[in-house]
């Protein structure tokens, strides 16, 4: 563990708040799915994971950890592969716009993330949105100079859980799997972790995870990834 040096950061909840960011881009990819009906669109929320009682998605759930292709495939399963994709095409529109002007840093995490850089750790982003969209709330929140890469779901052949984004990170600074670290919120990013040999898989609780979804896989829960510059000094 004391040999970690580069760090790989699930985006949505671990340096963007989630639900402060998402909650307002689901509703608006939901009436753009619905067509305008507001019935239709809270049934395509719930499915994609939206929890009636808090309002928040569930961890794990469709929104909360896959891609814009798979909430397609949940809410449209009737089209034909081709008309997916042109819906992603729509959906990549709204969520690299939106998701970026709305984006919220979590409490500290620009700091933390700004030692982190101070103490020479290769920096980088692993996420199931798409690149673009990822580069522009980087950009967004005046962070994107930290990070040596954003890899999105377009970016590998493969994207969370497979352990494409680390093998590709691996690639680009020349660390090796065990020296990298992979921070996130939700189980496909440690299960990424695991599956790509990470030499840490550390879970936070600043988006949709929770304590028992993420203890399992991690090696450590931490409250937020703000936590991490004092995690990792303490190693």
């Amino acid at each position: 563990m004391a040999g970690i040096k580069g760090i790989l950061f699930d985006k949505d909840g671990t340096l963007v708040d989630f639900h402060a960011t998402w909650s307002a881009v689901a509703e608006l990819m939901a009436m753009e799915a619905s067509g305008g009906d507001a019935v239709r669109a809270g049934s395509l929320l719930l499915a994609a994971g939206l929890d009636p009682e808090t309002h928040m998605f569930k961890a794990d759930s469709v929104f909360a950890a896959g891609t814009n292709l798979d909430i397609i495939e949940l809410w449209f399963p009737e089209l034909s592969r081709r008309e997916q994709l042109d819906a992603v095409e729509r959906f990549n529109l709204i969520t690299t716009e939106k998701g970026a002007a709305m984006a919220v840093a979590l409490p500290g995490v620009v700091d933390a993330l700004g030692s982190l850089h101070a103490r020479a750790y290769r920096l980088g982003v692993a996420t199931n949105d798409s690149t673009l969209g990822c580069e522009k709330t980087l950009a967004a929140l005046g962070i994107a100079q930290l990070f040596e890469a954003a890899y999105g779901y377009d970016a590998v052949a493969n994207a969370k859980p497979a352990p494409d984004t680390v093998q590709a990170f691996c690639d680009l600074t020349g660390l090796r799997p065990s020296e990298i670290a992979m921070v996130g919120d939700n189980r496909h990013d440690l299960d990424m972790a695991r599956a790509g040999g990470c030499g840490l898989a550390i879970g936070v609780l600043s988006g949709t995870g929770t304590h028992a979804s993420l203890a399992p896989l991690a090696d450590v829960v931490l409250e937020s990834a703000a936590d991490l510059p004092g995690y990792l000094a303490s190693i």
